[in-house]
């Protein structure tokens, strides 16, 4: 298997345990999308695919439509997506990425976690050379097309990995190339169960248990933050995990 999907399926059982922080994350992307594209997800590709991946997540679809609308009320905040990239202890590069209407609040939450657990907050871009960041999209298989015929029918559209997990394949292609990636699989007919972004480290670093407990800590810090969306590291999981 693949090192993009060997990395998420270690770290997914970890991501966003807790459903209503997950409903929290979704929104604000369907939000920041019907504002940015509008607010029907028939002219707008990138909503499209959000509503996908709170059909998944069981998101109820009241609380979708909540969010779509308020992106048009006058009295709710602008979300500005940002991205925050540091040093925990050991070494371990970690990349946060939030959507926040207050910029202020949301970057003093953050340099406060790295300083009391022992990192350092840098400069945005700092961190871009020790990650990938990809376009990751969970299809339904469909009859008569083998993985080694999607994969070349994909290779034009930037994707380099395709791969089983269950019932679903998962595709990891180019970063920019996000939006047509999704027009091939819409046009083509494939089900898409998901799509999003990720940051997969080109190395991980190994730590010892003792300095995996106060990594965790710093981790767990970031993702109860209401303000972040998703968290990335290259420290290597736990094999026994």
């Amino acid at each position: 298997m693949g090192r993009a999907f060997e990395y998420r399926k270690a770290r997914k059982l970890k991501r966003w345990g807790n459903m209503s922080r997950t409903f929290t994350r979704i929104g604000k992307e369907i939000t920041i999308a019907a504002k940015a594209g509008g607010p029907d997800p028939d002219t707008n590709p990138r909503l499209r695919v959000l509503m996908q991946n709170a059909k998944a997540a069981n998101m109820p679809k009241d609380t979708v439509e909540r969010a779509i609308k308020k992106a048009t009320d006058k009295d709710a905040g602008d979300y500005k997506e940002i991205v925050y990239e540091g040093y925990g202890p050991y070494g371990i590069a970690i990349v946060v990425e939030a959507a926040t209407d207050n910029n202020t609040r949301t970057v003093a939450n953050v340099r406060s976690y790295f300083n009391k657990h022992s990192g350092t907050l840098g400069t945005q871009g700092s961190l871009s050379f020790l990650f990938e960041h990809k376009s990751v999209f969970k299809i339904k298989p469909k009859d008569g097309v083998s993985i080694e015929d999607l994969e070349l029918e994909l290779i034009d559209y930037g994707v380099d990995e395709v791969e089983p997990d269950e019932e679903e394949i998962v595709l990891y292609g180019a970063f920019e190339e996000f939006a047509n990636i999704q027009k091939y699989l819409e046009e083509s007919g494939y089900e898409i169960i998901s799509a999003e972004f990720e940051r997969i480290p080109n190395d991980l670093k190994e730590v010892t248990p003792e300095q995996r407990v106060q990594l965790d800590k710093l981790l767990e810090k970031f993702e109860e933050d209401e303000d972040v969306q998703n968290v990335f590291h290259n420290m290597k999981e736990d094999d026994s995990e």
